[in-house]
């Protein structure tokens, strides 16, 4: 099956919403504050895609399996990291609010977003991708891990819950 990294349209919310909702049973079962209180919100995701950071993978019959929101350059929680540091200091980009429909887990489709996203930014000429995750999400760490991804360090959040950081050199400029 081929595979194709797009941007999120309207006409998408319905189906990113239900994996957004799978997402948040998901880590509901992992009893952690992560995706909790209605976050992230069909407000917030609309909002991505109206902004155009929203990314939908999609199989080739354009069926939505996994979303992730895309930023180039912007995070103001990475400005100060604990008990570490970042490996870069110059542009980067960001993913936040990923997710992969439940009926294709387990089969990379997290691995394929990524370095979707990656693609992209080495278009654009981006050396660096900086990503977070709940400390106690251990299918996300091991899934950025496995990509190639370098524990960093802690970030806060606005809301001070802390975040573990990860950031991989995806080109050398």
């Amino acid at each position: 099956m081929k595979y194709r990294l797009r941007k999120g349209k309207p006409s998408d919310l319905p189906r990113m919403m239900e994996i957004v909702r799978q997402g948040q049973i998901s880590i509901g079962k992992l009893d952690i504050n992560q995706w909790r209180n209605g976050y992230p919100s069909q407000d917030i995701i609309n909002q991505d895609i109206e902004n155009g950071n929203s990314y939908v993978l999609t199989t080739d019959a354009d069926e939505v399996i996994a979303i992730a929101t895309v930023i180039y350059n912007y995070e103001p929680t990475y400005d100060k990291i604990y008990d570490g540091e970042w490996l870069t200091h110059g542009d980067f980009v960001v993913v936040h609010r990923m997710a992969v429909a439940e009926e294709f887990k387990q089969q990379g489709i997290a691995s394929i977003l990524l370095k979707g996203i990656e693609k992209q930014a080495i278009a654009d000429n981006i050396p660096a991708f900086k990503i977070d995750t709940h400390e106690g999400n251990i299918p996300m760490r091991k899934t950025f891990e496995s990509n190639g991804f370098t524990y960093c360090g802690r970030i806060f959040l606005q809301d001070g819950n802390p975040r573990i950081a990860y950031e991989k050199i995806i080109k050398q400029l």
